[in-house]
C-alpha cells in the first residue's frame, strides 16, 4: 500500500487486505490488457497500413491458426472473469458473516448524524469507539432517507435504508482514529455527515466503557419499556397470555400461518412490532395493535435487544396460548414493539 497517496487509505481491519488484494489484482488485469490492446492496435496500424493509394489487401485463408487464436481470446477472457467472480464471492461471503461472539452495536442514521448505541448503554453521536481484536457487527437503520456508513480504512460501506436492519462486521487491527462518512446523498448537508470510529486496546476501551455515564444497557431499557406499553400483560412467560412467550424465541424458528417459517431475528422482530400483521404466527389471532409511529428507532432497538436477552424458561418458548391470540414469532417481537 502507498500510505502516502489519499487514494490509498491504510488497512486497519481484517478484511482490508482481502478487498485491497482483489482490487489490485482486478487493476492489474485491466491495465496489462489495455496496454496489450493499445499495442496491438498501433502493431496492426502501422504493419498493415495502406503503401500506396492504390494498394489493396490481400486476401487471407482462416486456418487452424485462426482458430486456436480465436478459441484463446475466447477461453483466455472466460477463466479470467471466473478467477474474479470465485475470489469475489469468497470476499464478499467474508464480509456478509460475522464470526460468533461478535459484539452488537447498532447505528441510526439521521440527516445529518450517526447515532451510535452500546450494548451496554453508551451512546453516541458521530463517533463509534471499538476494541480492537473483536470483531464487531453493526446493525443500522435510517430515520428518514438512504445513508450509506463507509470506514475506508476498514474497507466496509453498506446502505442505511429506512424501514430495515442492514448490517457489516469488522475488526479493528490496531488502535487509530479513522474517517467514517455518508457515501449516499442523503440531503443539501450530505457533505457534512462525518464522524469518527475509534479503535482503542482493550484497557483503554473497558476504561471508557466506565468512565461515560449511562442510563443502563439496552436491555434493560427495553424490559422497561416493554413494562410501559404493557406488553407483559400479553406475552407472559406461562404461556396464558394472548401473545407468544418470548424467553428464548428470538434466533428460533417459528412457523406462520400460511404454512411458510420464519427466523426471529432483529428484523422480524422489528416487523412484527410495527406491523404485527404482516406476518401471523401459526395458532394466533392477529389481535395485537400496530405502533408503527408510535415507537422511535431508539425504542425499537431497546425492546429487539431486551428480547434478545431473554433465556427459555420452559422447553417450548414458543407454547401457544389456550385461547388464540397474537403470534408466537410475529406477536412476540410485536408483543415486544411499542
Amino acid at each position: 500500500m502507498w500510505f502516502g497517496i489519499p487514494l490509498f487509505p491504510e488497512r486497519a481491519s481484517t478484511l482490508a487486505w482481502r478487498v485491497d488484494a482483489l482490487y489490485f489484482f482486478v487493476l492489474a488485469v485491466t491495465v496489462f490488457f489495455s496496454l496489450l490492446i493499445a499495442s496491438l492496435v498501433i502493431f496492426c496500424m502501422v504493419k498493415y497500413r495502406r503503401r500506396s493509394p492504390h494498394a489493396v489487401g490481400i486476401p487471407t485463408t482462416v486456418g487452424l491458426k485462426a482458430d486456436l487464436l480465436e478459441a484463446g481470446w475466447t477461453v483466455i477472457p472466460l477463466l479470467i472473469s471466473l478467477v474474479i467472480f470465485v475470489w469475489g464471492a469468497s470476499v464478499y461471503f467474508a464480509m456478509a458473516s460475522p464470526p460468533g461472539g461478535a459484539m452488537n452495536v447498532y447505528v441510526v442514521g439521521k440527516q445529518w448524524m450517526w447515532k451510535v448505541q452500546h450494548a451496554d448503554g453508551q451512546r453516541e453521536i458521530d463517533e463509534l469507539h471499538v476494541p480492537v481484536g473483536r470483531p464487531v457487527r453493526l446493525i443500522m437503520t435510517s430515520e428518514d432517507v438512504i445513508h450509506a456508513f463507509f470506514v475506508p480504512a476498514f474497507r466496509v460501506k453498506a446502505d442505511v435504508i429506512p424501514g430495515r436492519y442492514t448490517e457489516i462486521w469488522f475488526t479493528a487491527t490496531k488502535p487509530g482514529r479513522y474517517h467514517l462518512f455518508c457515501a449516499e446523498y442523503c440531503g443539501t448537508r450530505h457533505s457534512g455527515m462525518v464522524g469518527s470510529v475509534i479503535a482503542m486496546d482493550g484497557p483503554d476501551y473497558q476504561q471508557w466503557l466506565g468512565g461515560g455515564a449511562s442510563e443502563g444497557s439496552l436491555a434493560s431499557r427495553g424490559e422497561k419499556l416493554f413494562a410501559d406499553l404493557a406488553c407483559n400483560t400479553c406475552h407472559r412467560p406461562d404461556s396464558r397470555g394472548r401473545g407468544p412467550v418470548l424467553d428464548g424465541l428470538f434466533g428460533r424458528t417459528v412457523e406462520l400461518q400460511d404454512g411458510s417459517t420464519v427466523a426471529v431475528d432483529e428484523s422480524y422482530v422489528r416487523e412484527s412490532i410495527l406491523i404485527p400483521s404482516a406476518k401471523i404466527t401459526a395458532g394466533y389471532q392477529p389481535v395485537m395493535p400496530a405502533f408503527q409511529g408510535l415507537v422511535t428507532e431508539e425504542g425499537l432497538l431497546e425492546l429487539i435487544e431486551y428480547i434478545k436477552s431473554l433465556r427459555a424458561q420452559t422447553e417450548a418458548p414458543a407454547a401457544r396460548p389456550e385461547s388464540g391470540g397474537p403470534r408466537p414469532g410475529e406477536a412476540a417481537p410485536a408483543r415486544t414493539g411499542q
